[in-house]
């Protein structure tokens, strides 16, 4: 029988020694190089023990309610997000439970993340979706956003197609990432080549306006009420019109033309170009 050997998720502190057995030369120097401070410390009476980590779940609860999020904090600490993490939850997965102990330094950093009493719970998503979209539109795929602003990657999709409300720490740090990003280039962040040309794809396909547009239309981007008419057509706006004229009040195409200034046929025209206004009703 074999037994599974557990990797090591990084290699930046000493859990991949205590935790994942990892022997690797320069973790081994590490785990050294803190036993010798550690009795160092000892002999000095400098020495800080771990310290019982109530306070640090409590705060980070009390985060989590105002809307921070585990990614959040952890762009705000400096501290890997995962650690963050298991101080509320265990790491089923990873076979290791809710970290109980921590250290005075750890402490000092969550306790210093304060909320903003100012952000409301939840807010509209317009102004968010529409930020992350503009950005896209530059050529940043969704799924790099997601550090940048401080949640999942796959939350940033959720933002644009499933989410109803979003916390508004996340529409915060949206705008942030949003005023940080708009006159960026990608590929300088990392980004990769083709990973550019998807990001701008998708947002073409979609229609979805850059920041340059929502610069022409100031206060428009965080207003529900405002219909972007980014890449829309003339000929697009007459099959709206047209359809609503028309399945509204009842009209003919040749009164519905008459009532926009067009000629029938454009409105012919627009419906074959947009067939989702047709409308097949006495000419």
């Amino acid at each position: 029988m074999t037994t599974a050997v557990r990797t090591a998720p990084h290699h930046r502190n000493l859990t991949c020694y205590t935790d994942y057995a990892c022997r690797l030369p320069e973790c081994s120097e590490r785990y050294r190089d803190w036993q010798r401070n550690r009795a160092r410390a000892v002999a000095d009476g400098t020495w800080q023990p771990f310290i019982d980590a109530t306070p640090v779940r409590e705060h980070l609860l009390k985060l989590y309610a105002a809307g921070l999020t585990p990614h959040r904090v952890s762009v705000l600490t400096g501290i890997d997000w995962n650690t963050i993490r298991l101080y509320t939850q265990p790491a089923v997965k990873q076979g290791r439970g809710m970290t109980r102990r921590t250290t005075v330094e750890f402490q000092a950093k969550i306790l210093a993340v304060q909320a903003a009493p100012t952000l409301p719970g939840r807010v509209d998503p317009t102004g968010t979706r529409r930020r992350i979209q503009a950005l896209s539109a530059i050529g940043w795929p969704l799924k790099e956003l997601g550090p940048h602003i401080g949640i999942q990657p796959d939350n940033v999709r959720r933002i644009l197609v499933r989410s109803q409300m979003v916390y508004g720490a996340t529409a915060q740090a949206t705008m942030t990432a949003y005023n940080e990003l708009r006159d960026s280039r990608p590929r300088r962040h990392g980004v990769s080549k083709i990973g550019v040309a998807r990001a701008l794809r998708n947002a073409k396909q979609h229609r979805w306006a850059p920041p340059k547009y929502w610069d022409q239309h100031p206060g428009a981007i965080d207003d529900p009420h405002f219909e972007s008419m980014y890449r829309v057509t003339r000929r697009e706006i007459v099959a709206q019109d047209a359809n609503w004229i028309m399945t509204t009040l009842g009209l003919s195409k040749a009164a519905a033309a008459e009532r926009l200034g067009v000629d029938k046929s454009y409105i012919e025209h627009a419906f074959r170009d947009h067939p989702e206004y047709a409308i097949e009703v006495a000419a």
